[in-house]
């Protein structure tokens, strides 16, 4: 593993983890906007991996480096999973609610049962 190729595994690594971070925060709009960086990196990370160079550092800083990365990698995957699994329960509950809601019985300004009218139709939009 060259020095360039370290470095870029380096630069995702620290990018994975501070998503991660986020994430494990549940910092959803702040993981998202990390997607570009990850992105970036991950493109030069592989495109150094596939034109990687003779020139190789020290065994063990390539084995450290590459740890380091899967690490990163496989907690970042987790992280993501769960972060889908909180979002689709936060939406169910949200459906739930309007479903329970649309069936309550209304009332009106003098307290007596409003006129029956259908429910109003509602929309929900979600961002990961």
């Amino acid at each position: 593993m060259n020095r360039t190729l370290i470095e870029a595994a380096v630069a995702l690594a620290d990018t994975l983890q501070r998503e991660n971070a986020a994430l494990e925060a549940l910092d959803l709009p702040r993981a998202t906007a990390l997607l570009p960086e990850k992105t970036a990196a991950t493109a030069r990370f592989v495109a150094l991996q596939e034109a990687a160079a003779t020139a190789a550092a020290s065994p063990d800083v390539a084995r450290a480096v590459a740890h380091r990365l899967q690490r990163a990698a496989t907690e970042n995957r987790r992280l993501l999973e769960r972060a889908m699994l909180v979002q689709g329960r936060v939406i169910e509950t949200v459906a739930r609610a309007a479903r329970s809601q649309a069936q309550a019985p209304r009332y009106g300004a003098r307290g007596t049962l409003a006129a029956d009218r259908r429910a109003a139709p509602l929309a929900l939009s979600a961002r990961a």
